[in-house]
């Protein structure tokens, strides 16, 4: 990077040189916890209403985790969640508004991070410098630079920071992985990421006063502070800039991960995209429809090639992914039931957005020069050999993400991380550089060395975002 695009950068992000002077705090560390047989990991969970719940789910599954405190902006959802809780017979968490203020309790472990995008990794870089443990949902990252600063942070405090791609723990996918790299289909040199997910249009919302008991300023953290509309807030957040990536960064990163794990790549060379937002006439800020190409070059002169698309509405069920299963397996995709067989009349047509189920495709395909693979996206996998497309292994399991996050903390070893973060950064990176090349019309060319997209400094600033003090990411971690 030039010296002036360097100082551009600096102006860009006006951040400063701790983070004491950023946020007014400073985390003091205590020593680090020896776990012996009978401690429970305490975990804080951040964000309870959406995905926090499911955090509260599975953190009450794993033994040695405890559930210590809860974190919301929202009074309102913490007072339905713990009531809710304490119904379930789960002891009554501590509870916080302001993640600053839980980091400074030291019988906290662990903090599993499930808010909007923007938060994750600020939120994860506080955790780390106050000596925590971090699970963080997917994606890690609002832009490419917080995620670097994250790993950054991660390897300075010694931290386990676990990425939320909770298919690096399905048995299924691990296995299916497993003969890729085995060589069952020869060298793959094309992977496929299918995010087709029912999205019904989110309408128009006119400006109005935050709910009672939302504290909204403090929700807005790192974006620009604009007025409170429906659309800015709960889940319609996903399809606005400031806070969310679209749907390639929503559904599309578990998917993006899996098509990058199982091709075995890392950063790509050259990145395009193009799509648009069809149909609707609505507050969404990001593409609906979405088509991604990545190339990898490889050292011995070739390349591989990965190929993402985002489809919001109606699609055909490619390779048997999301028809109820994978075709001549006999395996049951994830989560499929008789639900979803064909219906008739008045409930012929599926549900829309995030109750649309089984009427999304959404999976992985692996091509080589022996067969091909399709994967359901969570459990179940399928593979077709040879030119006459004979049936070849297949597989299907459960995931056990969390404790194998809790396990990580109790041991230390940061090698049994099924999905570390330095893993969850990579493939952000490539949604990041998916939007930024959708954004600015034009194919990148990015360097994996420097983590840099080359002779364009338009693109490079995009990807670091900018922040609202007090809430920047610091340049120093």
């Amino acid at each position: 990077m030039s010296q002036e695009s360097e100082v551009d950068r600096r102006e860009f992000l006006k951040t400063g040189a701790s983070l004491a002077a950023l946020s007014g705090i400073t985390f003091i560390t205590h020593p680090e916890r020896v776990f012996g047989a009978n401690d429970r990991v305490q975990v804080a969970i951040c964000g309870i209403r959406g995905r926090g719940w499911d955090h509260v789910k599975e953190y009450a599954k794993v033994p040695q985790a405890q559930i210590a405190a809860v974190c919301d902006v929202d009074e309102n959802v913490i007072q339905k969640r713990v009531s809710e809780m304490q119904a379930q017979g789960l002891p009554k968490p501590k509870t916080y508004v302001d993640v600053r203020e839980l980091l400074h309790d030291k019988s906290i472990d662990a903090i599993s991070i499930a808010t909007p995008n923007h938060w994750h990794s600020l939120m994860a870089i506080w955790a780390c410098q106050a000596g925590k443990d971090v699970y963080c949902e997917k994606p890690c990252s609002h832009n490419w630079w917080e995620g670097r600063q994250l790993v950054r942070a991660a390897a300075k405090h010694n931290r386990i920071v676990q990425h939320g791609t909770q298919s690096r723990s399905s048995k299924g996918v691990m296995e299916g992985v497993k003969h890729l790299q085995d060589g069952l289909l020869g060298d793959v040199y094309l992977s496929r990421g299918l995010c087709y997910k029912w999205r019904d249009t989110i309408g128009r919302a006119s400006e109005e006063p935050a709910p009672a008991g939302v504290h909204y300023d403090l929700w807005t953290g790192p974006a620009p502070l604009k007025p409170f509309t429906k659309n800015r807030f709960h889940y319609n957040w996903h399809w606005i800039w400031d806070t969310g990536n679209g749907d390639i960064g929503n559904q599309g990163i578990h998917e993006m991960d899996i098509a990058r794990w199982g091709l075995g790549v890392k950063f790509p060379n050259r990145v395009s995209a193009v799509g648009g937002h069809f149909m609707f006439d609505d507050d969404q800020e990001t593409p609906n429809t979405l088509t991604c190409a990545f190339q990898f070059d490889q050292p011995n002169g070739t390349h591989k090639m990965l190929e993402f698309e985002v489809r919001h509405w109606i699609s055909n069920h490619e390779a048997g992914i999301g028809a109820g299963e994978l075709s001549g397996a006999g395996i049951p995709a994830a989560g499929l039931t008789a639900s979803a067989k064909p219906k008739k009349g008045a409930d012929a047509r599926p549900k829309l957005g995030p109750d649309a189920g089984d009427h999304n495709t959404i999976g992985n395909l692996f091509y080589g020069p022996k067969g091909y693979m399709a994967m359901d996206g969570y459990n179940g996998y399928k593979t077709w050999m040879g030119k006459g497309q004979e049936p070849g292994p297949g597989g299907h399991g459960g995931e056990d993400h969390f404790q194998n996050f809790i396990d990580c903390v109790r041991s230390r070893k940061k090698e049994d991380l099924r999905a570390p973060i330095e893993e969850g950064h990579i493939s952000c990176t490539l949604v990041h550089l998916a939007n930024a090349s959708y954004i600015l019309g034009r194919t990148l060319r990015f360097d994996p060395a420097t983590e840099q997209v080359i002779g364009d400094e338009e693109a490079n600033k995009l990807l670091c975002g900018s922040y609202r003090d007090p809430f920047a990411v610091p340049q120093e971690v």
